[in-house]
């Protein structure tokens, strides 16, 4: 679930309307964004936008390929594992330094791990990456080992911010629980990434990055980046105009519409590997006790309810008005972007927009119209209003909640929509005081961690629905171990058909996400994936270093699909730009909007390997 600390720190001085005069190597690149950073502690925050910044202050293991993000070296040059799947070895890259002048050693790596595996506040986040593994040992400097008891269908996914020991080892797990991990005068943030945390804390509305000068894949094309957070997308889209910001992330189809005509500007809606759902909460409990907590209304405790509420959301009309055509009509929590994994019904009409069949399963389940005209629960009680928890600051979640809250009045149904601020929608869940909320999330390539997130043994974590089912959960368990391709996708399959029985999510969308940044003054954005895809929040931080100056842009290091590369030429500092890619024939920047149409339904999908997960999406990045 998302948590989205409240908006705190002043604004401090962006980019400004004249284009860098910098060489390549200079400058500060702007970026508006909609959420907040909800912790600098890689392993508390959930937010995208935490995921985003813990990218750009630490390495990782394992790297993920802009075309197709299939895995690549990071940390590890290479790896290894056994005939049985029960050892895996990773050859760690040499020279690697901290920011504060230590080494970066495979010992870090042990740590980080070990730290997850020990099962103290860490464990919430990312065990289920280590699901299986026994022992995390660093026999030398150079080398990883992970030692399984079972196979891990996952790796070598390993999606884990690695810390240094030497700053870590001091934080007790007590400690852990409330480390902010942000700068201070007397206690900089140390890390090993491309840039390095100087201003920020977690709320606020600013946050700053100096670029690693000796970051061991080269340095990056800017001296900083610094993000600046809006309450909605008008104000920060006013910013881009006014040249206040440099890129403005998360935007609407109608915001990328509007830019189309705006000199030195150009925008795309991307897509994007995630979906947004209306979500039930469908019996939340004291994890301890397992005694019910929280006030559900006993009629979402109902999978029978719940299903036939499937058939009550007209999708179309959620696409077209809510997301302003920007995205597609979603159905399961598998995207379409990983058609192998991907359930799909052998009944064409599984997802339609169908009152009269909703109106019947409602009555076969007992949920008929009492004398006062509203349906009543099986026991003849009043349903009472259900709460339809939105996010105040998402315009699209309030329009999809007042939607929904008309397709319920068509059956009879009572109910209200009750927005909350993101941080504090969290909360509501966690205590299980809500009804429904709508909300969404990203998924990997590889979804084993999108499916934990429903398993019996995420309630009190990642779980946002508090469902539980044992098939479900043992299924969960049999993909993650299975090393058969073809069975482990019927099995996710099977899951996902579970999920649409019982309901705990009804799917309303995948979307695309709306971005736009000054390309006549900057150049050089790859997209993830390959072509089609998304230019920042992405997998990786390789636009972080890809991006410079337009003036400067050249070739972009090689990069023919950047926005902005100019065949032919080479930039002042072409050498920094990543992978290649198709030419796309895109202009090197200045006007117009280029609306990207994208294909990522046709990614092919590389067994094992992922890019680096986001939790949630941020508030806007969906509308």
């Amino acid at each position: 679930m998302a948590a989205l600390a409240l908006l705190g720190a002043l604004l401090v001085p962006g980019s400004m309307t004249t284009p860098s005069a910098s060489a390549v190597g200079g400058g500060t690149f702007t970026v508006g964004l909609s959420n907040e950073v909800d912790s600098f502690n890689p392993f508390l925050g959930i937010e995208a936008t935490s995921f985003e910044m813990w990218a750009l202050t630490y390495d990782y293991m394992i790297s993920y390929a802009m075309k197709d993000m299939a895995p690549e070296p990071g940390l590890a040059t290479d790896w290894e594992t056994s005939d049985d799947g029960l050892v895996w070895t990773f050859n760690i890259r040499e020279g690697v330094m901290w920011s504060d002048g230590q080494p970066l050693t495979a010992n870090d790596i042990a740590y980080t791990y070990n730290r997850v595996l020990d099962g103290g506040p860490e464990a919430a986040t990312w065990s289920s990456y280590l699901t299986g593994v026994q022992t995390v040992e660093a026999p030398d400097d150079t080398h990883v080992v992970l030692t399984l008891k079972e196979p891990n269908a996952v790796l070598p996914l390993l999606p884990i911010p690695i810390v240094p020991e030497h700053v870590w080892k001091d934080v007790t797990d007590k400690e852990m629980k409330s480390y902010a991990n942000e700068p201070s005068d007397d206690a900089p943030v140390v890390g090993s990434g491309p840039f390095r945390l100087v201003e920020g804390t977690a709320g606020g509305s600013t946050y700053r990055f100096e670029a690693n000068p000796d970051y061991w894949k080269g340095a990056p094309n800017i001296d900083e980046v610094v993000f600046r957070v809006y309450k909605s997308e008008d104000p920060m889209v006013q910013a881009l105009i006014k040249g206040e910001i440099d890129f403005a992330e998360g935007i609407s189809a109608l915001q990328v519409k509007s830019l189309e005509n705006q000199d030195g500007i150009t925008a795309q809606n991307g897509d994007s590997p995630g979906f947004d759902e209306i979500a039930f909460n469908t019996g939340s409990i004291d994890t301890e006790t397992g005694d019910p907590i929280g006030d559900p209304n006993p009629a979402v405790l109902d999978p029978k309810f719940r299903f036939a509420l499937n058939f009550a959301i007209d999708r179309e009309t959620i696409i077209r008005t809510a997301y302003q055509g920007g995205g597609q009509p979603g159905t399961t929590i598998i995207p379409p972007a990983y058609p192998g994994y991907q359930w799909v019904s052998d009944d064409p009409d599984a997802f339609a927009y169908d009152p009269e069949k909703a109106a019947s399963l409602l009555d076969e389940a007992g949920y008929v119209v009492g004398d006062d005209g509203f349906r009543t629960l099986p026991s003849g009680k009043p349903i009472g209003k259900l709460r339809l928890a939105a996010r105040s600051d998402s315009e699209t979640s309030v329009d999809v909640m007042e939607f929904f809250k008309e397709w319920l009045a068509d059956l009879d149904i009572q109910s209200e929509v009750e927005t909350y601020e993101s941080s504090k929608l969290t909360d509501v869940i966690l205590e299980g005081t809500f009804d429904t909320f709508e909300w969404g999330w990203y998924v990997e390539p590889d979804p084993d961690s999108m499916l934990s997130y429903l398993t019996t043994g995420q309630l009190g974590n990642w779980s946002d629905s508090w469902y539980s089912n044992e098939a479900y959960d043992a299924l969960y368990d049999q993909q993650h171990v299975e090393q058969d391709q073809a069975t482990r996708e019927d099995q996710v399959k099977q899951m996902q058909e579970i999920l649409y029985n019982d309901a705990p999510y009804l799917v309303t969308a995948y979307s695309s996400i709306g971005e736009a940044f000054r390309s006549d003054r900057w150049a050089c954005f790859q997209p993830q994936p390959d072509p089609g895809g998304i230019w920042l929040i992405q997998y990786g931080v390789q636009n972080y270093l890809n991006v410079r100056p337009a003036a400067d842009a050249g070739d972009c290091g090689g990069l023919e699909n950047a926005v902005g590369a100019v065949t032919g030429t080479t930039g002042s500092n072409g050498s920094n730009g990543g992978n290649g890619g198709d030419d796309s024939g895109e202009d090197s920047g200045g006007n117009g909007a280029v609306i990207g149409v994208g294909v990522l339904a046709g990614l092919a999908v590389v067994v094992g390997g992922i890019a680096l997960m986001r939790r949630r999406s941020t508030v806007d990045e969906r509308e």
